[in-house]
């Protein structure tokens, strides 16, 4: 049995050292796979959808953005004024200062970034190799500077991921990534995002020790030949004097 259907946030790996009313965690091989890709039932995978949107919405978080990932640079921010699940095209990453809005990545050996601020910013990454040779991390740290959050300010952490004893990549991988020509190797991505974070001025930096496809038992690996996905989720928790901001017009 691949998966158990455990409740999506009671069983993810947690973000530690986040700021104070933000939600933030790595869906688990336990809570089954929210990939929309694969050869499983639709219906299957949307209860897992529709329990995540039920757990997020207990915690008065009313608002979920994902997207259909393409492996770029690409950051979007969401604003209020709306309900659901909204589901984009064509980007690999959110921010948002919205409370009771979360943020969704799809992940499966890729890094899930996630970044917040005391101040009630966040920002969640969909990071490959490709992703991070085209800069998506510095995108995203600008955007949270952007809304007042400079870097040296933010809190950044690199999820589970795959780990450098575990990805194999060729010489096209080495010249976008370390701009240096190289046969096969090994590649570590998320020493490399951590670089890059504090070239940024990135203080507070934590990554995890999690590999995806060393702790397959745990977490789904597309290394390991899985075709499920887990979820990178950071949220602004919802608080009573922000209820005005997820009511809809017709609410109000």
């Amino acid at each position: 049995m691949l998966t158990d259907d455990a409740p999506p946030l009671e069983s993810a790996e947690p973000v530690p050292d986040v700021p104070t009313g933000i939600l933030a965690c790595t869906t688990t091989r336990q809570a089954g796979s929210f990939g929309l890709g694969s050869d499983e039932s639709v219906s299957a995978a949307m209860t897992r959808w529709n329990g995540l949107l039920d757990a997020l919405s207990a915690r008065g978080i009313h608002r979920v953005v994902s997207a259909v990932q393409v492996h770029g640079a690409d950051v979007v921010r969401h604003v209020g004024g709306w309900r659901g699940w909204l589901r984009v095209r064509g980007v690999d990453g959110h921010v948002s200062e919205e409370p009771g809005t979360a943020l969704v990545v799809t992940v499966a050996d890729c890094t899930p970034v996630f970044i917040s601020h005391p101040r009630g910013v966040i920002a969640a990454l969909h990071a490959g190799w490709r992703g991070t040779a085209g800069g998506i991390l510095r995108v995203g740290l600008d955007a949270m500077s952007g809304l007042g959050c400079p870097a040296d300010e933010c809190h950044v952490h690199l999820g589970p991921a795959i780990c450098g004893d575990c990805y194999e990549v060729g010489p096209e991988v080495f010249e976008a990534t370390l701009g240096v020509r190289r046969a096969r190797g090994l590649l570590d991505v998320r020493a490399i995002l951590g670089e890059q974070a504090t070239r940024q001025g990135v203080r507070h930096l934590t990554v995890s020790a999690r590999c995806t496809r060393c702790d397959q038992a745990r977490f789904f690996s597309h290394r390991g030949r899985d075709t499920g996905r887990q979820l990178g989720v950071i949220a602004l928790e919802a608080h009573q004097t922000a209820d005005s901001l997820i009511m809809s017009p017709a609410v109000q």
